[in-house]
């Protein structure tokens, strides 16, 4: 395996639980969208969860597609208004 892919796994793994770390579901939202914020960090969870899963097999490429395809996710859900990245501009793309 690459060194480089390596280094890459690891760096997208810890800005991934970083972000979930600091994110949180929009304070003010209506129900819907608090539904539709809920949905973004679940498939946040289980992408980070299968980039583990991939990762534990040695399959490098699939963990870190996961593990930016979670915090894709999360910025996603920051960007559209329905999570609070906390004016965070190193982790998210803030609106």
């Amino acid at each position: 395996m690459s060194e480089k892919l390596q280094e890459k796994v690891v760096r997208y793994r810890q800005l991934t639980e970083a972000a979930l770390q600091k994110v949180s579901i929009k304070e003010g939202i209506a129900e819907k969208e608090r539904k539709i914020a809920e949905d973004f960090l679940s498939m946040a969870r289980n992408y980070l969860s299968d980039g583990k899963h991939f990762k534990e097999k040695r399959e490098l490429e699939l963990a870190l597609a996961a593990f930016s395809y979670a915090h894709g996710w999360i910025d996603a859900g920051v960007r559209a208004g329905f999570l609070d990245g906390k004016e965070d501009d190193r982790l998210f793309t803030l609106p």
